[in-house]
């Protein structure tokens, strides 16, 4: 399926639709964090990212990693392309220098910031009215533009979780998207594939609110349990590739 004809893979801005310019502002203010700051780990995606920000978790796991958070609730895969195409990542590797002469110092920032480093993507959850198949490309776009603008760097895919108190469409939606995108990452060496779902399903089919207090977004217990795993392949993932 073509991009132009696959609204999951059309970068698209989130319309303002509470008129109080919210969504640009964010975006705005994320290409800004990303000028002054050199981090080794990127999150990317909907309010599922942008909620772990404030919780202990990231604290204690993420911020030790020089990580930055560049997630916007309701977005979903075509909204996240094009703030990624328009800004978010151009600043997060600097170009090498083109003069022939620069200084030990500033070659070895260079080298610090040109290693390699890993984006968390997690979005999809929110494409309502799309496809697995249309996700599944819209999430592939993605990769693109990252591979594209951060050649250096791996992308960790999260799966998406389940949602609902009980079985319904967009349970086998999600779980859908995330066997397609499992395939289509398979071969890429740059990147990988992490399922976030620890087992929120009972064997009666429900989600308990101790672990998803509003069916769809996670409790603080729950962030525990799906980012300790998480911690761990980023950590890998980053002395695999330290220089």
């Amino acid at each position: 399926m073509s991009e132009d004809s696959n609204p999951a893979a059309t970068p698209t801005p989130c319309q303002d639709i509470q008129g109080d310019g919210r969504w640009m502002s964010l975006h705005n203010r994320f290409v800004s964090d990303s000028k002054g700051k050199e981090p080794d780990v990127l999150f990317v995606g909907d309010s599922l990212v942008q909620l772990l920000h404030e919780f202990e978790v990231w604290r204690k796991l993420f911020s030790p990693l020089h990580a930055l958070n560049f997630g916007v609730g309701g977005d979903a895969t075509q909204h996240v392309l094009w703030r990624l195409m328009n800004g978010e990542l151009d600043y997060i590797s600097p170009k090498a220098a083109n003069e022939p002469e620069i200084s030990h110092i500033h070659r070895k920032r260079l080298t610090s910031a040109l290693k390699n480093k890993v984006v968390v993507l997690w979005v999809g959850t929110n494409n309502h009215g799309h496809t697995p198949e249309q996700i599944c490309g819209g999430i592939m776009a993605i990769i693109n533009v990252i591979h594209q603008k951060l050649p250096h760097a791996h992308t960790l895919v999260l799966g998406l979780l389940p949602r609902g108190k009980s079985p319904n469409p967009l349970r086998e939606r999600n779980a859908s998207v995330n066997a397609l995108v499992q395939a289509e990452v398979a071969s890429l060496s740059h990147v990988s594939f992490l399922d976030m779902d620890p087992g929120f399903i009972h064997s009666d089919g429900s989600i308990a609110h101790q672990d998803m207090y509003d069916y769809l977004h996670l409790t603080p217990q729950a962030y525990q349990r799906v980012c300790q795993p998480l911690h761990e392949r980023i950590k890998s993932l980053l002395d695999k590739h330290a220089p």
